[in-house]
């Protein structure tokens, strides 16, 4: 199995394109983490993108940081010869990053479905100063002859209709690349649709193939999406009283069947969440959803119908503080109130890292003596990732010369190359990649990674701002976090170099200043001290030295007494 090398930091690394036998794989986010993902192919002297995402980043690893983007400086340099960006599903780990990043790298046409080009369409709204991209709406299994390579899309089944695989053909063989994927299937075994699809791309000379691995811990098959709508549609018909459902708005088809099986039992719907509302509107406008007039209805009309015919469609399952369903759970929603004869369906999963949020959400649910209905008591969600089994079997049929697991983080893209390995793919057909790897396919046959790697470190957006992670930046945000600041202002006569008065001191998130009266006497004895000594015969007085010396000092003052590292600013003025 071959690992993609981990060197120095390789930010000057732009290798030449590759000759017309080589098909090169540049995966610039997605290999190491959930998110962020963009893989750059380069063939027949054209470069396709595959997928534009963000990341969402935890407050604790960035403070003030928005998201994190794949870093395009190697695309930037090769932009003259990128054909088009193109984008297998909806979801924001693949389309977030657009309006960020396209601009930067030529605004290539973006080739996606329909469903996905509405999303993209509907997020470019909220960024009306960005140049919109041209997008091209393409059929699934059709083909398009794009710059001088043949492209063909295929579907995939995923969590968001409209989701496709891409299959580009070189002269030694195909490029196939998968985007987020699951299987349908009865029982482990794959339904008709499946076998013809994957069927069909295996017929062709594959050599090589990147597919999803966010599921690839789990062995078997996952569940079938149509297992939970028979679920759901058991629930919604037989409880008693009101039924809230709490999910995410990416789950397309869960709602639509949810919107259908109200209108089936004569029951009105609640839609609480801005992004729940957004894309109910989005698959209307695709065709998706057809709703009656009267089912969908304002929370203000709750009272208007029996408790039994109402059901609220609402977010913040992963207890997000102030999504809909938080709000309500905490008495904050305008109105919406729980009662003990409610019935919550939490229909999906605890995301990683969200497990403290979720468990905030579900003892505050149960302060209303709710009952609880989630994923771990009955079959109320389905992954829209493929497990362990799936991706098998998936690998097999495809049957490329070489393999690299994708999308995922390092424990997810290591348990699928073992399972396909130990299923029976050679282990040197197999490379697990990190962001920035260069990947060459020699003649369809031989595998080449680079030593060195394109530039990799995530771009991130700050406000307004987007650019290199600033490291210096993130960690000042930690130290304030953390310990607080403590603030000096000072006037210094610049002839003695003494202090005028005593200095001011401010301080926030470090200590309180009213029971510190002792330490801040002694910090202003030392501060008064620590300037008139490094000025002692100085002439002009240079204050910026004196502004460094005294960080110095009273940082490891404050450090000593209290145990604590809070960021110093000294203000000096001169008079």
């Amino acid at each position: 199995m071959a690992t993609g090398p981990r060197p120095r930091r390789a930010a000057d690394y732009y290798p030449e394109p590759p000759a017309p036998n080589v098909a090169r794989i540049v995966p610039l986010g997605g290999v190491e983490e959930v998110g962020r993902n963009m893989t750059a192919i380069d063939i027949n002297g054209d470069i396709f993108v595959m997928d534009v995402g963000f990341q969402f980043t935890g407050e604790d690893e960035s403070p003030g940081v928005d998201y994190l983007l794949p870093n395009t400086k190697y695309l930037e340099k090769n932009k003259d010869r990128i054909r088009a960006a193109i984008i297998t599903h909806g979801h924001l780990d693949h389309i977030g990053g657009i309006p960020f990043l396209l601009p930067r790298i030529g605004n290539p046409p973006v080739y996606t479905q329909n469903l996905t080009a509405l999303m993209i369409a509907k997020r470019q709204d909220e960024y009306p100063d960005v140049p919109k991209p041209e997008v091209i709406v393409v059929d699934p299994g059709s083909e398009r002859t794009i710059g001088n390579t043949k492209v063909k899309f295929f579907p995939v089944t995923h969590s968001i209709p409209d989701a496709m695989g891409i299959s580009l053909a070189t002269p030694q063989g195909n490029v196939v690349v998968t985007g987020d994927l699951k299987l349908d299937h009865e029982g482990g075994e794959p339904t008709d649709h499946e076998q013809k699809t994957w069927g069909g791309i295996g017929k062709d000379h594959n050599i090589f193939f990147l597919a999803d691995s966010t599921n690839a811990e789990r062995e078997g098959f996952s569940i079938p999406e149509k297992r939970v709508h028979q679920t759901l549609d058991e629930i919604i018909k037989t409880v008693n009283g009101r039924l809230i459902i709490g999910t995410f708005a990416s789950q397309f088809e869960r709602m639509i069947r949810i919107i259908q099986f109200a209108e089936q039992y004569g029951k009105k719907v609640v839609t609480e969440g801005r992004s729940i509302k957004t894309n109910i509107e989005i698959a209307q406008r695709a065709g998706l959803l057809t709703v009656k007039k009267d089912t969908i209805i304002p929370a203000q009309a709750l009272g208007d119908y029996p408790p039994n015919k109402i059901i609220i469609l609402a977010t913040g399952a992963q207890g997000e503080e102030f999504a809909a369903l938080m709000r309500i759970a905490t008495k904050q929603h305008k109105y919406i109130q729980f009662n003990e004869r409610d019935t919550v369906v939490l229909s999906s999963s605890v995301i990683p890292g969200n497990e403290i949020s979720v468990q905030k959400l579900k003892d505050n649910l149960y302060r209303n003596n709710v009952t609880i209905i989630h994923y771990r008591s009955s079959d109320v969600h389905s992954t829209g990732h493929g497990n362990a089994g799936e991706l098998v079997w998936i690998n097999k049929q495809v049957n490329a010369k070489f393999f690299m697991p994708g999308y995922g983080y390092r424990s997810m893209t290591a348990s699928h190359a073992k399972a396909v390995e130990q299923a029976g793919r050679p282990k040197d057909t197999i490379v697990l990649a990190d962001n920035g790897n260069v990947i060459d396919i020699i003649d369809g046959k031989e595998m080449k990674i680079h030593k060195e790697r394109v530039p990799n470190a995530p771009l991130v957006v700050d406000g307004f701002s987007i650019g290199d992670m600033q490291e210096v930046v993130i960690r000042d945000r930690q130290m304030l976090a953390k310990d607080g600041m403590f603030v000096i202002i000072a006037t210094v006569q610049l002839k003695t170099g003494k202090l005028k008065k005593s200095p001011d001191i401010i301080s926030r998130g470090f200590i309180y200043l009213r029971e510190s009266q002792d330490l801040l006497n002694q910090a202003r004895l030392l501060i008064k001290k620590t300037v008139e000594d490094s000025t002692r015969n100085m002439n002009p007085v240079d204050l910026d030295y004196v502004k460094n010396v005294l960080t110095d000092t009273v940082a490891s003052f404050l450090f000593t007494r209290t145990n604590k590292a809070p960021m110093v600013i000294p203000v000096l003025i001169g008079v």
